[in-house]
């Protein structure tokens, strides 16, 4: 699949992919602080943001959409980062194209299984009756009832798009929730990169568990793990500075 993404910056290639609901966007202001030292590929993944939908979406297909951006743009080998479902395309692909990731970030999650809990999300996105809806207003009061985050609630609602014909999802929400235990999914047992790995953990966030060290070690066993202070899952937003910090660190 052709996916849309953003090209910022210069020097050598860091590919960027962003988690569950999200897009390009959400990385740019990050971006924007490392467009001295790094080309940066921001990515829109299959069926979020401006990339196409397709009934079909697990790691593997994912993992297959960066191989083919990567040979379109004629890049051997990348920096490679991801957060949260995109930390989990990062490691697929890793494992699946070593030859091709020179070193691999990891923001918020482990190899590990993790069972749905997206529930509440999917049913407040459900509960958005999109034809009837005349503002973004109007959207974020039915979100309201079952998300009271005004944060969430923002950070959702920048996949809502709006045309001629009125508002619509840019995330396929019809096959993510048909899919969403695809999320959760582990890597296979089998699955090992040897390269420099580097794990991003929000202190306050319980995706990096310390009985996930051992299940990081196996599969990644030349691997580095940093905790950033003060902030919880979507830490690159909560913590920006000390995100860009380790990145920066890691990768020079």
């Amino acid at each position: 699949m052709k996916l849309n993404f953003k090209k910022i910056g210069s020097g050598p290639p860091l590919v960027i992919l962003h988690g569950l609901f999200g897009s390009a966007d959400n990385w740019y202001s990050i971006s924007r602080e490392l467009d001295k030292e790094f080309t940066m590929y921001l990515v829109d993944q299959r069926n979020h943001g401006d990339s196409p939908h397709s009934h079909k979406w697990n790691y593997e297909v994912m993992a297959a959409d960066i191989l083919e951006l990567l040979d379109d743009e004629g890049l051997d080998k990348v920096f490679l980062m991801g957060h949260s479902m995109g930390g989990k395309v990062a490691m697929t692909f890793a494992v699946n194209n070593p030859e091709r990731v020179e070193r691999l970030i990891v923001a918020d999650i482990s190899p590990r299984y993790y069972p749905v809990h997206h529930e509440v999300i999917l049913d407040g996105l459900r509960a958005i009756n999109l034809p009837e809806i005349q503002s973004r207003k109007e959207a974020d009061d039915k979100l309201a009832v079952h998300i009271p985050d005004f944060g969430t609630r923002q950070f959702l609602l920048k996949s809502l798009g709006r045309n001629a014909d009125g508002f619509y999802w840019k995330i396929n929400l019809p096959v993510i929730v048909a899919n969403i235990e695809e999320v959760g999914k582990a890597l296979e047992e089998d699955a090992i990169y040897k390269g420099e790995t580097l794990f991003l953990a929000g202190e306050k966030s319980k995706y990096i568990q310390d009985k996930d060290m051992e299940s990081i070690l196996e599969h990644f066993p030349n691997y580095q793990l940093k905790t950033i202070s003060n902030a919880g899952h979507w830490l690159h937003a909560e913590q920006p500075k000390a995100v860009v910090e380790e990145i920066r660190s890691f990768l020079k």
